[in-house]
């Protein structure tokens, strides 16, 4: 079997480049930051389960658990090494249905101000403009896991709506709903912000290295709380220690070369398999 090779990552985008523009160049890539910032919102939980074409999450994931010496289970889908299912989605579901998955990560083409998730489609349902592949499991996933993590790259309005055009998973359910699940935060290439349940409303966390509360404010479509709501500043994310640095590069990077190949050999320089 051929081992990992790695060549040393680009450093993060200065102003004008990639997704989202840092203010100066840095010596880590935002992928890193994003799951440095997940990896420390899961740090208690212990199993986290990562669906398809989810590779920062999956790296956010993998990396909590090396913090924690393997005590967080990480499961994998498409993953040989990484995964205790052998069926697939049923037993994902099944699995989460017991109680016995803690962490979630859930995206969409249109996320709104209330947690609501749009997979199906832009414009109106019956005629829509554009048509996406479909819900799935989302809503089910969204009711039934503690902690659900949204996850969305582009940070324009856009993308974050002050209405989804159609929900495929509400992100609140009414008082005489039995829910033990819900989104917990949402995390973009420009911020991060926390989801507060009993307000149906998120709160802006922290700002990315990089970005401004402004900026966040200009590219949002919907309202927002402040996490304190008489500070001054917002608090930036922190950026990544060297040790989660060498982490990321040295061990997790490895492990996602198994599923996210491409991933891995743009981002962290992996080429070929552990």
């Amino acid at each position: 079997m051929r081992s990992a090779r790695r060549e040393a990552p680009p450093p993060f985008p200065p102003p004008g480049e990639g997704e989202g523009s840092g203010s100066d160049a840095r010596d880590y890539r935002r992928e890193e930051l994003l799951a440095d910032a997940i990896a420390c919102l899961i740090a208690d939980a212990r199993h986290a389960a990562i669906g398809a074409a989810s590779p920062i999450p999956a790296a956010g994931a993998l990396l909590a658990r090396e913090r924690g010496n393997g005590r967080l289970r990480v499961s994998l889908l498409g993953s040989r090494r990484h995964s205790f299912f052998s069926d697939g989605g049923r037993e994902l579901f099944d699995c989460a249905g017991q109680g016995r998955i803690d962490v979630f990560f859930l995206s969409g083409a249109q996320i709104d101000g209330h947690a609501n998730i749009n997979l199906v489609g832009i414009g109106d349902p019956a005629r829509p403009k554009v048509r996406f592949p479909g819900s799935f499991g989302s809503a089910y996933m969204y009711y039934v896991v503690p902690k659900v993590i949204l996850f969305r790259l582009e940070h324009t309005r856009r993308t974050l709506v002050e209405r989804v055009d159609f929900i495929s998973a509400p992100g609140t359910s009414p008082a005489n709903v039995h829910r033990p699940g819900g989104p917990i935060a949402l995390i973009t290439d420009r911020c991060l912000f926390a989801f507060d349940r009993m307000r149906g409303r998120f709160r802006l966390a922290s700002v990315h290295p990089g970005h401004s509360e402004a900026e966040i404010a200009e590219h949002t479509g919907f309202a927002f709380d402040r996490a304190v709501p008489h500070q001054l500043h917002v608090p930036e994310t922190p950026s990544p220690s060297a040790e989660t640095l060498r982490t990321l590069r040295t061990v997790v990077a490895p492990q996602l070369a198994e599923v996210y190949p491409q991933f891995a050999a743009e981002v962290f320089g992996v080429k070929g398999l552990a």
